[in-house]
């Protein structure tokens, strides 16, 4: 399974860290990504992570201002969002998957709950 906390109201340009920790059969070969849908939207892609070597991805949108991060000792990914915008306000999901790519929603097999990130302007 996977939860999902860290939400929460910061004003334009703060800063947030959202933490998903892992249980389970979830392991190094799973990659684990972050998705967000705010009212009325799709879902979005915004990072991932392979669990095993540690690469990376980001949506462009928050290139530069968000770091998706791993501690394998805690069994938890991080997504440390700075210079949050009110655009950023969304509910974050944490899923993860085994393989294909990790930037469409179709295809995460394990979701976490999701965390309301709200960015006040």
């Amino acid at each position: 399974q996977l939860q999902a906390s860290g939400g929460g109201l910061v004003q334009t340009g703060g800063s947030l860290r959202l933490a998903c920790a892992a249980s389970g059969y979830i392991n190094s070969a799973f990659f684990l990504g972050w998705f967000r849908q705010a009212s009325g939207t799709e879902r979005e892609f915004v990072s991932a992570i392979s669990l095993g070597n540690g690469r990376t991805h980001y949506a462009e949108s928050v290139k530069g201002r968000f770091t998706i991060s791993k501690d394998d000792l805690k069994d938890t990914v991080y997504l440390q969002m700075n210079s949050l915008k009110p655009e950023d306000t969304a509910t974050y999901y944490c899923a993860a998957r085994l393989g294909g790519s990790v930037y469409f929603h179709q295809g995460y097999s394990v979701w976490g709950q999701g965390t309301l990130v709200t960015v006040s302007s």
